[in-house]
C-alpha cells in the first residue's frame, strides 16, 4: 500500500490484517516501485492518488508498462474532490477507484475479491499479498 499518510496506512494494514493479508505500507510512489521491484509475491497494490515523488497515477502507468506488473490489481484510493481523475486512472488499468473516506469493510471485501480470496482464506495482500 503506497500511501503518504502514515495514519491511512496503519488503518487500512490493521485490518486486512485481521484476514490473511499481509501488507507493506510504503509513502511515496518511488517507494511503490521499489517494494514491486522487492517483493515477487505482491497480489495487489493500493495506491495514493496524490503522493511525492510519483502519483499513484504515475505508479500505475509504469506497472501496466512492465510485463511483470501489467495485470496486477491496483486500487486507487483518492480523497474528496479527485473524482475527476477516475476516467485517466481506468483508462490506465485501474481495477477500482475508491475516494477518502472509505469504510474499510468495504476496502476489504474488495480486496478480497480481487484478490479471489473468501472470508477466512489462506492469503496475502499489497504492498497487498494473499
Amino acid at each position: 500500500m503506497a500511501d503518504d499518510e502514515p495514519h491511512i496506512g496503519r488503518i487500512v494494514k490493521t485490518k486486512l490484517e485481521q484476514g490473511p493479508f499481509r501488507v507493506t505500507l510504503v509513502f511515496d510512489g518511488a517507494e511503490a516501485l521499489e517494494a514491486l521491484r522487492m517483493h515477487a509475491d505482491i497480489k495487489l497494490v493500493l495506491l495514493d492518488l496524490m503522493m511525492p515523488q510519483l502519483t499513484g497515477l504515475e505508479v500505475l502507468a509504469a506497472m501496466r508498462a512492465d510485463p511483470r506488473w501489467s495485470s496486477l490489481p491496483a486500487v486507487i484510493l483518492t480523497a474528496a474532490g479527485q473524482d475527476q481523475r477516475y476516467d485517466e486512472a481506468m483508462r490506465l488499468g485501474a481495477s477500482d477507484f475508491i475516494t477518502k473516506p472509505f469504510s474499510p469493510k468495504r476496502l476489504y471485501a474488495r480486496i478480497a475479491e480481487l484478490t479471489g480470496v473468501e472470508e477466512g482464506g489462506d492469503y496475502a495482500a499489497a504492498g497487498v499479498a494473499p
